[in-house]
């Protein structure tokens, strides 16, 4: 059925920090909790054990104004700025984030502010837009707090649940409800559903996209997405467990490289009755002949316990264990009552992946300089020259990326890169990978804005 429905993300990031490392000691745990006074119940436990992995985002990209609005003024149609904000769960003390993708979807600046108010610039790594599910990356200047990862596969109805979240920009609200219903199917309009989310009637707002949703013992069993719209505490939440499985793709690069172990896994948990914290592992499902993972000796059914220095309670735990990794990863693995250490060769990592041949030239640019671009006829660009054959349009420019630093907008029109004329994606995607890069880097770009032939440096990474 399609209603109103409205997703959180409202329309209000500074230098490199060192990197840091990734240890199971950043993990919260999950346990009952025990009130310390009448007023220090369990939720106030609850919220001071769990805020600190709890970011709020801010954002900024740029809108087109609609000329054909009735009683648009001039002013009112060119690109207007507009801020936007978010939330986002930590899923690794580096400062790996996951939020939704309509948070972070076209933005072209992005920072995020921690509980102890220290701010700092944020970058996309990957996007899921099917799932509305987006992975971005701080620099943290010390090891960021985890949380326990529950499921939502064991909730029950008129069970207490709370959110934290930056509704409206007030960072990190608190607001607590129950779970009203199960498995809900929600359409937005006829490009957006979802399937299967948890309905609560915990108040949440626009701004409260991509934060947790949290069950009384700590763990997230949600990740809050939309609202809706004139209805009173009708919300909506992905369960963890959807979350777990697209975030560790996110992670381990597939949805943008192909790449993969030839592995398959299987995420299991159990607990111990209804109050007890929730225990998961892993397990190798499938293991296909001649990869990865066959040639390491992995097997059907062996339980994954650490990889790297991470241990692993989830397949996020996993790819947590190569991030910033090349080359071979050391498992710890449990086969029945044997215990074996077993090493992936080959093995990528998400920086290894922004670094590895993309899907497509699209991808690639966007990844390497920060910019969409659409191709343009001879007639865009003939006003500036007779003799010119067409160019780039630039639709969209990341301020954080390249062209962004290089001083190139949306709307600008690029006409040349070095000595080659710049007519289509394959082009741009030539040059800004070419052998002899180092040779002319920065590199050159001829451009039209305003009907006016201008230029710029613009310095690729390599």
């Amino acid at each position: 059925m399609l209603f109103g429905l409205v997703l959180l993300a409202a329309l209000p990031a500074a230098g490199q920090t060192p990197k840091t490392t990734a240890t199971v000691a950043h993990l919260i745990a999950a346990a009952p909790l025990t009130p310390g006074s009448k007023r220090r119940d369990e939720t106030v436990e609850l919220v001071d054990r769990v805020k600190s992995a709890v970011v709020n985002i801010h954002s900024e990209k740029t809108v087109a104004a609609n000329p054909d609005e009735p009683f648009a003024r001039h002013s009112l149609t060119t690109p207007q700025r507009v801020n936007g904000m978010g939330t986002g769960i930590v899923l690794d003390p580096r400062g790996y984030i996951v939020t939704n993708y309509h948070v972070v979807d076209e933005v072209q600046s992005l920072r995020c502010r921690l509980a102890d108010g220290t701010n700092l610039n944020a970058k996309v790594i990957a996007l899921d837009k099917e799932s509305d599910l987006a992975l971005i990356k701080i620099d943290p200047p010390k090891p960021l707090s985890m949380v326990p990862l529950g499921t939502a596969q064991d909730l029950l109805l008129a069970e207490k649940v709370m959110a934290i979240g930056n509704a409206y920009g007030y960072e990190h609200t608190v607001t607590v409800g129950t779970v009203s219903a199960l498995k809900r199917d929600v359409t937005l309009n006829k490009e957006v559903s979802y399937k299967s989310l948890i309905q609560t009637q915990t108040p949440i707002n626009p701004g409260n996209s991509g934060g947790p949703l949290f069950n009384k013992l700590g763990e997230v069993v949600g990740v809050n997405v939309a609202i809706r719209a004139g209805a009173q505490n009708i919300a909506f939440a992905i369960p963890v467990d959807t979350m777990i499985a697209k975030a560790a793709d996110m992670l381990s690069g597939r949805r943008r490289s192909g790449q993969k172990y030839g592995l398959t896994f299987a995420d299991k948990f159990d607990r111990d009755g209804e109050d007890g914290p929730l225990r998961r592992w892993v397990v190798a499902q499938r293991v296909e002949p001649g990869s990865i993972a066959a040639e390491a000796g992995l097997k059907v059914d062996d339980i994954i316990e650490q990889a790297g220095d991470a241990a692993v309670m989830t397949s996020i735990d996993f790819e947590r264990g190569g991030l910033e990794r090349i080359g071979r990863l050391k498992l710890k693995v449990r086969r029945g009552t044997d215990k074996l250490e077993i090493e992936l060769a080959g093995t990528g990592s998400v920086a290894a992946v922004e670094r590895a041949q993309p899907a497509t030239a699209a991808d690639g640019i966007w990844l390497k300089v920060g910019l969409k671009a659409a191709p343009v006829g001879a007639t865009a660009v003939q006003s500036v020259d007779k003799q010119l054959r067409g160019g780039l349009w630039l639709t969209d420019v990341s301020n954080l990326g390249a062209a962004g630093k290089a001083g190139l907008a949306k709307g600008d029109i690029i006409l040349g890169l070095h000595q080659w004329e710049s007519l289509s994606l394959d082009n741009l995607g030539y040059v800004i990978g070419h052998k002899d890069l180092a040779t002319f880097n920065p590199v050159r770009v001829i451009f039209v804005r305003d009907g006016k032939l201008r230029e710029t440096q613009l310095t690729v990474s390599e």
